[in-house]
């Protein structure tokens, strides 16, 4: 059937809307490009307003490793209110905390502010490619399909969307297919913070803590404990193997699973967020087999509530507040690009002079039922993550960042939490406008890496001066 598509043109297409996305388009738009941000959900943000914290943006030691918009959209969410801020697991990171129903205002607010367009409930279906370049992307929606034509392609669909379309290269999984699991963040109100904290004093053999040289490893579990207490938050990782959740599991009333980790969201409503439900080797860019896990996340997540309420100090009077706004999805797709990030490097903290951002999250590989893999990064430090690893490897004018990246499985299990992810956004969003300032739009091979070095860090980036 003969169809009649719309058109349009910008500068600067990104697909996806979640944290990589964001910064891409906030980092292009703020460079003076038109840019146009497709997102297929109702809102964006993705993983930042879904209840997580920002994994990624400290290293080990406490030092901040990733600013630029990132730091950008904290400080909008902080003028409206309800940021919490860094917290110590006294495991093995720091990480930041953020209330997601004010975070939805604040990324709202600070791409709305940089001038960027957005299409939500928008689904891009298809790349028009001629050669080695991209010559459009079709989207659909309830208008129809319209023709996006662009100089420069951003895939931050988090599946690598755009790159499989366009014929790109790609890896998925590991030699005997595993996938991490999936899962559903919820959300409880009402949670005693002291009787919480006193419960890990008290029972510290159900903690997980003292993982790094620089997180505790010195100390005893009732001292890593002793100091959750101190620092005053309900910022609590129960692990498989403790007391707690073993019997909880044998008894019939908690899900196999690696962890219960407990995150504060807002003090003003006594709310904490909750990782805990899982299900493990799910492809989830099959569509169907994604929704049908849908009952059994909401089912685990409601017995996690009742199972907290029995058995967890601080929680007995608390009560449901709300569910992720989507399944949370750890890993599909990895585009192949001019170079592959790899643990080796994550592992090793290495430093690089075409470093476009940095990243400091250890390599984090969910497993079925109780496994987890969680190996940190050497001396409590961070990586730099190369230029190259953003460009899709046989594609002239297509960036990759975000949970679609260039890596191999054990970097992808370091780089795809959400400081880095929004790191390497950035670099894309302005190497972008780079390229077409340069009078070489699209041409991503050819971007002077040390000039986009330099605006980067005039934007805030933090490329240098950390472990």
């Amino acid at each position: 059937m003969a169809q009649t598509l719309n058109q349009v043109n910008y500068d600067v297409v990104v697909t996806g809307g979640g944290c990589a996305g964001v910064a891409a388009a906030i980092s292009a738009a703020k460079a003076g490009m038109r840019t146009l941000l497709i997102e297929a959900g109702s809102m964006i943000g993705g993983e930042l307003i879904t209840g997580l914290p920002i994994d990624g943006a400290l290293n080990a030691r406490g030092e901040w490793v990733v600013g630029g918009v990132m730091k950008e959209i904290l400080e909008e969410h902080a003028r409206l209110g309800g940021y919490i801020g860094p917290i110590n697991d006294w495991r093995l990171i720091w990480y930041v905390c953020i209330d997601p129903e004010i975070m939805k205002l604040a990324v709202a607010n600070v791409a709305r502010r940089a001038g960027v367009h957005v299409w939500m409930y928008s689904f891009a279906e298809d790349v028009v490619r001629q050669g080695d370049e991209i010559t459009g992307v079709v989207v659909l929606n309830k208008k129809g399909r319209t023709l996006v034509q662009a100089p420069v392609y951003i895939d931050a669909s988090g599946d690598g969307d755009i790159a499989m379309r366009a014929g790109g290269q790609l890896m998925i999984s590991n030699d005997k297919g595993e996938f991490q699991p999936i899962t559903m963040l919820f959300r409880i109100s009402g949670v005693e913070t002291e009787p919480l904290l006193r419960f890990c004093v008290e029972h510290p053999e159900n903690l997980a803590v003292g993982e790094s040289e620089w997180m505790g490893a010195d100390l005893t579990p009732k001292q890593c404990a002793q100091n959750l207490y101190d620092q005053g938050q309900p910022a609590v990782f129960f692990k498989a193997g403790g007391p707690l959740i073993t019997q909880g599991i044998e008894r019939g009333e908690l899900q196999e699973t690696a962890l219960i980790g407990i995150i504060p969201v807002s003090k003003e409503r006594k709310e904490v967020s909750v990782n805990t439900t899982r299900v493990a080797n799910i492809d989830a860019t099959d569509s169907v087999a994604l929704s049908q896990t849908f009952n059994t996340l909401t089912d685990q997540a409601w017995r996690s509530i009742a199972f907290m309420r029995n058995n967890i100090p601080g929680f007995e009077n608390a009560y449901f507040a709300g569910l992720s706004h989507r399944i949370g999805i750890r890993e599909t797709r990895r585009v192949v690009g001019e170079y592959v990030l790899t643990g080796e490097d994550v592992l090793s903290a290495r430093k690089r002079d075409d470093g476009i951002g940095k990243g400091s999250h250890h390599v984090d590989i969910h497993q079925d039922g109780t496994k987890q893999v969680r190996i940190p990064v050497a001396d409590g430090g961070s990586y730099d993550m190369p230029y190259d690893m953003l460009v899709a490897k046989g594609i002239r004018n297509l960036y990759v960042a975000g949970r679609c990246m260039s890596a191999d499985r054990e970097g992808h299990g370091s780089a795809r939490v959400m400081g880095p992810c929004m790191a390497q956004g950035e670099a894309s969003g302005l190497g972008a406008a780079l390229s077409i300032r340069t009078n070489r739009p699209g041409d991503l091979r050819s971007v002077d890496v040390g000039m986009l070095r330099s605006e980067l860090k005039g934007q805030g980036a933090i490329l240098d001066g950390t472990h």
